[in-house]
């Protein structure tokens, strides 16, 4: 997956100047980024501050790691039973 130019305290940064007043065209004007991108940060980052960003790649991290270990048991237990069911 593609990092970001962009931090997750820049793209506060940018919402927070958002917030203040400052109209969208001109914060993508400014910082050199579409329209999309501003919006796409606002679902996902919109209302959140630093602790809570770093709370939520916490848990992904975590989610990420539980999928890996969930796939890799299911692939075992399917292996199992493959083998087991040709005795």
């Amino acid at each position: 997956m593609k990092t970001s130019r962009y931090t997750e305290a820049q793209i506060i940064a940018i919402l927070r100047q958002a917030e203040g007043g400052v109209p969208v065209t001109e914060l993508c004007r400014e910082h050199g980024m579409s329209n999309a991108s501003f919006y796409k940060w606002r679902a996902k980052y919109g209302g959140m501050d630093a602790s809570l960003i770093s709370q939520m790649k916490a848990m992904e991290d975590e989610n990420r790691r539980l999928k890996r270990m969930y796939a890799d048991l299911s692939m075992q237990a399917d292996l199992l039973k493959e083998a087991l069911g040709k005795k």
